[in-house]
């Protein structure tokens, strides 16, 4: 493909990136995906040049573009301008007026006002920066020196458990990985997993589990010992634990599917009576930029809303399920104050839990909490706080 050919399958990825944030539909990444998957004459150097200039492009708009054209055009590079030259398979040339409507800042202007007064001094470096590749050492299956013996890089500056690899290291084909020896997972969220204290013959609840990449995390400080109860409402989420535990050699997680509204009545045998109940509740997944810059152009302030409900219904839930002496954590990937520490002081206000201090290095305190951002600690944006029940 010629440069401007490559310029013109930007647009066109872009512009069903655009549509599909508007829509709810499918992600960037699945939509580069599926354009090559098409167009097999794409060599690898294509495909990597191409998907360069979309992410570019992602990343410079806060908020969604008019248009692929308006994404290229508005970054104000004159090199990227000049390929809009007519040329075959190339795009068209620019119009009068063209690419007169640049980005402005890294966050959409609605949302400026309400992120964290932690997050204000951060710079679209920071925000929007390439995430690094962190991995969890799985203490069932080893130790973090065997992890770094196995496939090099560097131990991470704050979980204990964090190895860092050059970015783009195929991870998945090693046998560190299929022996169960490491797991993905951002530095961060490692952090709110040790926050949790989990310990051997405990009864635990991961509240919100997905997939399982904290419940995993849990298992392992348990020590495979001990009730660890994963909990969702989604499904197809949930299955994808299954053998993820197989291979991380879990064996004390019990998987329950939660049906929306009637979550007390499934976990009534569970009422005060956990030691510890993680809420990594749904939320905005602003504190994810860095490797999600589309979730920009996806949120909506009606979708916020939402999540911020579900987030006070879900802690309240939680509160419940704690024995006295038990511990609380919520936790979210998010950099907005009505996620974090709003959430929190709210709890504060209609409970008699007593907050803690979460027992991890990073973060600053925000409110009854911490806040671990991408600038401050080098971690994917997380609030998280933890509370004890009062005996």
């Amino acid at each position: 493909m010629i440069p401007a050919a490559r310029a013109q399958a930007a647009i066109e990825i872009l512009d069903e990136v655009i549509a599909a944030a508007a829509g709810g539909g499918a992600a960037a990444d699945t939509i580069v995906q599926r354009y090559f998957k098409t167009r097999r004459y794409a060599g690898s150097g294509d495909r990597r040049g191409v998907r360069e200039l979309v992410y570019r492009a992602i990343r410079a708009w806060p908020e969604a573009p008019p248009s692929g054209r308006a994404a290229l055009l508005g970054l104000g590079d004159a090199e990227v301008a000049a390929l809009f030259d007519g040329s075959a398979h190339g795009p068209a040339p620019r119009t009068q007026g063209e690419g007169d409507v640049r980005p402005e800042g890294a966050v959409p202007a609605w949302l400026r006002p309400r992120l964290d007064p932690l997050v204000a001094s951060e710079q679209a470096s920071d925000l929007l920066g390439r995430a690094p590749l962190d991995l969890r050492v799985n203490r069932l299956r080893g130790t973090r020196e065997a992890a770094l013996a196995a496939l090099g890089g560097e131990p991470t500056p704050l979980s204990p458990l964090g190895i860092r690899l050059p970015e783009g290291t195929a991870v998945e084909p090693t046998d560190a990985y299929r022996s169960g020896l490491v797991e993905v997972q951002d530095e961060g969220s490692q952090l709110l997993a040790l926050a949790c204290g989990a310990a051997p013959d405990t009864i635990v609840i991961d509240l919100c589990a997905g997939a399982g990449g904290k419940t995993l995390a849990l298992a392992a400080e348990m020590e495979n010992r001990g009730r660890l109860v994963a909990t969702d409402v989604d499904r197809a989420r949930l299955s994808r634990m299954a053998p993820r535990l197989a291979r991380a050699g879990v064996a004390n997680v019990e998987a329950r599917l939660l049906d929306p509204g009637r979550e007390r009545a499934a976990l009534a045998e569970l009422a005060q009576g956990a030691d510890v109940v993680l809420v990594d509740a749904p939320c905005s997944g602003t504190g994810t930029w860095r490797r999600n810059p589309e979730l920009r152009w996806r949120l909506t302030d009606k979708r916020l809303a939402q999540l911020v409900k579900t987030q006070s219904y879900l802690i309240d839930l939680a509160a419940e399920l704690v024995r006295p002496g038990g511990i609380l954590v919520y936790a979210v990937c998010s950099l907005l104050a009505e996620e974090g520490r709003g959430q929190a002081e709210a709890l504060g206000r209609r409970s008699s839990l007593v907050p803690e201090a979460p027992p991890i290095p990073g973060g600053r305190p925000a409110g009854p909490g911490l806040m671990l951002t991408p600038g401050h600690d080098g971690t994917d944006g997380f609030f998280v706080a933890r509370w004890r029940a009062p005996c």
